[in-house]
């Protein structure tokens, strides 16, 4: 797993910001929607296909691949995949991610489960797709542990890229709804992939943390009308910038000032009647260039300590920007607003248990609004587990593997969820 290279660059952030910064095997399926072989060669994954089928799971493309960064030896058969979805305007979308299956027979009871991971920050970079690191391609990789652990556990893991990785497209980054379609349909699209010999009636588990943990609350919240047909039993999400909002406020002119700059980008990449470029300066243009060029390392240590003000040409606070109107009529702060999570509980029906944490030390996202994410779910009568850990945010998503695979292991086997509301 490299961790190193991001964990120099928080740290590096982290003390460059200090007075910033102070707080038997499965039948496969024969709907005639499967995928005919996995031959696909690597670029055909990437590319965007000239029209998606309105059918959300639809495998598009697959090949075979080794998962070189996924640690420890466990025998697996893997697949990059491309299959379809749907983004945030409800229109067909083709998304790229990965499956992986563990060799040995599934012992548990009924099907091998399927648990949907969607990562946390990469950056914005082409190569810094979960599926390229994964299987080497680049290796700024950090979750590889969480993938193992699944694996070792039984599991297979569909995990996206969520939408926007494909060759000429910008990554879709904390945009809610086209997450939550993305993470929701590759559990879809996981047992159409030639050889998985995995069930569309098993078990589905979602896991995500930071950008990933609220793709995760996003599919939970959209999975009983979205994909009804998914048997979803429980989902983990750990640091949620459930109110993107508060978590501009504190990351604008901040150490982790980076990650700003790749929201406003990757909003408005999901809402593109939204002004962005017609309000940059030269230095706004030159972090976005750099922006959609690095990955989550070089995104923290290239753009450190900037606010908006500084990218924009009327010297734009957050709240001015948030009154800015796109050609639709909708505000930035509007469709921020929309993507804030824990509203509309009433609406989103859940179902099934879910499992929130975070880090006592958290830097880059407030705890008030993962802590508001929480509170929200209780207050719907949602049955949520609720944990902190000793760690800083990057940490924190590391000590939590055990204990998440534990509590999906007992999801998997009918276990009743404790509620700590």
């Amino acid at each position: 797993m490299k961790r190193s290279a991001l964990v120099t660059a928080l740290t590096t952030a982290a003390l460059l910001g200090g007075a910033l910064v102070s707080q038997a095997a499965e039948a496969p399926a024969a709907d005639g929607s499967e995928a005919a072989a996995c031959t696909a060669a690597d670029a055909e994954v990437y590319t965007p296909p000239a029209s998606v089928p309105a059918t959300p799971g639809t495998v598009l493309a697959c090949r075979s691949v080794t998962l070189s960064q996924v640690p420890g030896t466990i025998a697996m058969s893997a697949w990059k995949v491309l299959y379809s979805s749907t983004d945030n305007q409800g229109l067909p979308v083709a998304v790229s991610g990965t499956l992986a299956v563990p060799t040995a027979p599934w012992t548990g009871p009924g099907t091998r489960p399927v648990v949907a991971f969607h990562p946390g920050t990469l950056g914005l970079g082409p190569q810094c797709a979960f599926s390229k690191q994964l299987a080497g391609a680049y290796q700024d990789e950090y979750e590889g542990d969480n993938i193992a652990a699944l694996l070792k556990a039984g599991y297979a893991v569909a995990a996206t890229d969520g939408p926007g990785y494909l060759d000429g497209q910008t990554h879709r980054y904390v945009a809610g709804t086209g997450s939550g379609h993305a993470l929701l349909d590759i559990a879809r699209a996981a047992p159409a992939v030639p050889g998985s010999g995995l069930s569309r009636q098993t078990r589905i588990g979602l896991w995500g943390y930071s950008e990933g943990g609220a793709a995760g609350l996003w599919a939970a919240q959209l999975a009983a009308g979205y994909a009804p047909e998914l048997n979803v039993v429980g989902d983990a999400s750990g640091g949620i910038p459930g109110d993107l909002k508060e978590v501009a406020a504190g990351l604008d002119g901040s150490a982790f000032s980076g990650f700003l700059a790749d929201a406003a980008i990757g909003i408005q990449a999901a809402y593109p009647t939204l002004p962005l470029d017609a309000l940059l300066n030269h230095q706004g243009r030159e972090a976005v260039k750099t922006a959609k060029s690095v990955c989550v390392a070089g995104t923290v240590t290239a753009l450190a300590g900037k606010s908006i003000k500084d990218y924009t040409t009327a010297g734009l606070t957050l709240d001015q920007l948030y009154r800015q109107r796109g050609s639709d009529g909708r505000t930035w702060g509007q469709v921020l607003d929309a993507q804030k999570l824990g509203v509309n509980l009433g609406t989103y029906k859940i179902a099934f248990p879910v499992l929130q944490y975070r880090g006592a030390l958290d830097e880059v996202i407030p705890t008030a609004t993962e802590d508001a994410v929480r509170a929200a779910y209780c207050a719907a009568g949602v049955k949520t587990g609720w944990k902190i850990y000793p760690g800083d945010h990057l940490l924190t998503d590391n000590q939590a593997v055990g204990d998440v695979v534990s509590w999906l292991g007992d999801r998997f086997a009918g276990r009743s969820a404790h509620n700590d509301c």
